[in-house]
């Protein structure tokens, strides 16, 4: 019988054993360290504090909005808080007050009385009611409190943050559902030497991957379908534009990521290697294409290249139609943005595709 502490030197070999192995998968050792960190450097940035913290007003367009105006932009004291006041009509005011484009729509009922629209679930509507209302009451040159209508809170379909989350949820759905659905069932065939038999047989590489990608399109229906009525029944989140057009901008997404799908398991000859580079793909739109909150928290340098990826167009014509009521022919450069990311992608895995 060997000693007794040869008993416990194996543990120590086996845990060096499953470190090497975890060590040598580069996609897991990103996973474990580098996407946290990853994504506190992206919220970081998207939600950054400064020394002067910005707040968005709109003034309703009428008798005494240049005099609202004048007084927030010009006002003598020095807070930590800026105002960026523009002058918007009524319905501007509120569908930027819907999207969140805006914190506070302010507007002068008489030549005294004051009234001020927002959404209380909002911290930062909140903040911009206290601080614009301070402000005017000072530039009243008046130590009794300024007269105000009571607060019209927002609460017309559009303006809550479910409403706002509903149409990135979707997008991301149909990202997902495109990347994964036709991406793994390619490679999971080529594993499995299926794609070989296909050589044999008249079948075009065209009609194969377009049927692929036909009936990943019928897949995705009753999720997308199984997901507004959840938003509708639980939440009463309502479309407020053409369900045509809603329809339209989801076929076009499926179909864009379908062909993203398709690129990325044109040559991959494993699921690992697959699962890299769909993580590879999703990681960016994810981050900072607006699923959770407006990329327009993130630097102006940027903007450009976020506005470039294809999940943003998606994401942004669905809530333009679904809040804002917005036509298919408004959300055109959407609509356009989509269609060049699915024929391009498309055609190079068309091209680069192999069975074997």
């Amino acid at each position: 019988m060997p000693p007794t502490s040869q008993h416990f030197w194996p543990l120590p070999q086996l845990i060096l054993a499953r470190l090497r192995t975890f060590y040598r998968e580069p996609g897991a050792v990103f996973w474990v360290y580098g996407f946290p960190l990853l994504m506190v450097v992206v919220l970081g940035i998207a939600f950054r504090t400064s020394p002067v913290q910005t707040v968005t007003v709109d003034v309703q367009a009428g008798p005494g909005a240049g005099k609202i105006r004048d007084a927030l932009l010009h006002r003598s004291d020095q807070t930590a808080l800026a105002f960026v006041v523009q002058i918007n009509d009524e319905e501007s005011s509120r569908r930027r007050l819907r999207t969140g484009k805006t914190d506070l729509i302010v507007l002068l009922a008489d030549d005294a009385t004051y009234q001020y629209r927002l959404d209380k679930s909002r911290a930062e509507s909140r903040l911009a009611r206290t601080a614009v209302h301070e402000v005017l009451q000072k530039a009243a040159g008046r130590k009794d409190p300024v007269r105000t209508l009571p607060d019209q809170e927002m609460l017309e379909p559009g303006s809550r943050y479910i409403d706002f989350l509903v149409p990135g949820l979707l997008g991301m759905s149909l990202m997902g559902g495109g990347l994964w659905g036709v991406g793994f069932a390619i490679v999971d065939m080529r594993i499995r030497k299926l794609l070989k038999r296909f050589v044999a047989t008249p079948m075009r590489r065209s009609d194969f991957l377009l049927g692929i990608m036909l009936s990943r399109l019928v897949f995705m229906i009753p999720e997308v379908l199984v997901l507004l009525l959840f938003a509708r029944l639980f939440f009463g989140v309502r479309i407020s534009g053409n369900v045509a057009a809603v329809l339209v901008l989801i076929l076009l997404g499926a179909f864009t990521f379908a062909g993203m799908g398709l690129l990325v398991a044109s040559r991959a000859r494993t699921l690992e290697t697959a699962s890299g580079l769909m993580n590879l793909t999703m990681l960016p739109m994810w981050l900072l294409s607006g699923i959770f909150f407006s990329p327009d928290r993130f630097p102006q340098v940027i903007q450009p290249v976020i506005k470039g990826l294809p999940l943003t167009p998606l994401i942004e014509g669905l809530r333009s139609v679904m809040l804002e009521g917005a036509s298919l022919a408004s959300q055109s450069l959407q609509v356009v943005i989509l269609l060049i990311w699915g024929s391009i992608t498309f055609v190079l895995g068309l091209r680069w595709f192999r069975w074997n």
